[in-house]
């Protein structure tokens, strides 16, 4: 696995495109010739059949034709491409933001389209947070967000009062990776209440794993006698990130609610919306606890230990087979959300989401790190942005 996704974090201003799906269309004077034919043969007093035989041998060819093209701009799996995979680029900029786990992937897309459309296409991508993204998003300052996570009410509010209106399409499959130094040969496997137990709010100023045995055998965790007497240095991301989000989500949320507290993390860690300063954090401590996305992980796993996750079935550890199949648990759908006002003004905005749906466009989902969607998934993606 290369380590892409880490080597390319900075705002990434990149020539960004895609093909635009030719039309097939019949001919008008043929069209004429077809409607005419019958009658102006029988006011010229020759037999209509046979003219009628002459002109529908004709059209049933041209129908054909037509068919068969239209069968050609099929994917070899009997399922029409989406717009962007013929046809001409658009030229234009389009701005993308968002997420810092799925930034890789719009990165990677505007490496293909700077490959293919000769400078006609920039896409400048950045990756501020999920959260941060949505609220520039929001506020129209953005064609694209790129998301870790599906948008809350709150965003959605703050989109719906701008006037903004978007579509939302599931791209990539990411396993949320809790990790930790290899030399922390304690843990090697933590329940949902460990992590609560160690990350959530109860856990408050303590300084070593050992502290939180207490709390996690009170959560009901399975795993607190192989808490070790270490110092607890925990990195992460911090609340702008859907990485946090989804990690309270899985981790925290439950407990939480059942027991009166904050659904958030404890707020004494080192907390960084740059995922290589995480990944820094991990390998610093030879005791670390820290939580990353899957892509982040494979890239720099010399340098860490990803923890398996017991959700309930016994301990796994995230792995592309494992998070695409959803036996790891803590496995998340990853997101674009398309400003559809600016997709129809813009072509290159339209021509850029095209190119991302793409097979060419999805193959990068892979190279950055991630999961590919099952096809039906894929097929629904492609589906909701064509009927947009």
């Amino acid at each position: 696995m290369n380590n892409y996704p880490l080597r390319r974090r900075a705002a990434f201003a990149v020539v960004a495109g895609t093909l635009i799906l030719a039309a097939c269309g019949g001919d008008d004077d043929d069209d004429a010739a077809t409607t005419d034919g019958p009658a102006a043969a029988a006011a010229a007093g020759t037999e209509p059949m046979e003219t009628m035989t002459s002109t529908m041998e004709s059209t049933m060819d041209s129908t054909m034709e037509t068919t068969m093209d239209s069968t050609m701009a099929t994917d070899a799996e009997g399922s029409t491409p989406p717009a962007g995979s013929m046809g001409e680029m658009a030229g234009g900029e389009v701005i993308v933001t968002g997420s810092s786990t799925v930034q890789p992937i719009s990165i990677a897309v505007g490496e293909l389209a700077l490959e293919q459309s000769g400078g006609e296409l920039a896409a400048v991508v950045d990756g501020p947070g999920t959260g941060d993204g949505f609220a520039a998003f929001c506020e129209g300052g953005a064609d694209i967000n790129d998301a870790s996570r599906p948008i809350n009410e709150e965003e959605a509010a703050l989109c719906e009062e701008a006037g903004i209106e978007y579509i939302e399409l599931e791209v990539a499959i990411d396993g949320l990776t809790v990790a930790t130094n290899p030399a922390n040969s304690a843990i090697t496997c933590l329940d949902v209440p460990a992590l609560y137990a160690l990350v959530g709010p109860e856990s408050e100023g303590t300084a070593n794993w050992s502290d939180n045995t207490e709390l996690a055998t009170e959560v009901g965790s399975e795993y607190a006698d192989v808490f070790p007497d270490l110092p607890l240095d925990i990195s992460g991301p911090g609340e702008e990130s859907g990485t946090y989000d989804t990690f309270v989500e899985f981790a925290i949320g439950d407990l939480a609610e059942e027991r009166t507290a904050d659904e958030a993390t404890r707020a004494d860690y080192a907390s960084s919306p740059n995922d290589n300063l995480i990944v820094d954090g991990i390998e610093a401590s030879e005791s670390s606890l820290g939580w990353i996305g899957f892509a982040f992980y494979t890239a720099e796993q010399e340098r860490m230990k990803a923890i398996e996750i017991d959700t309930g079935d016994g301990c796994v550890a995230p792995t592309p087979e494992t998070i695409a199949d959803g036996t790891y648990g803590f496995s998340r759908s990853l997101y674009i959300y398309v400003n559809t006002a600016n997709a129809e003004e813009n072509p290159a905005v339209a021509s850029y989401v095209d190119l991302y749906l793409s097979d060419e466009g999805i193959a990068t989902v892979e190279t950055a790190g991630y999961v590919s969607l099952p096809a039906d998934r894929l097929e629904a993606t492609r589906a909701a942005w064509a009927g947009r």
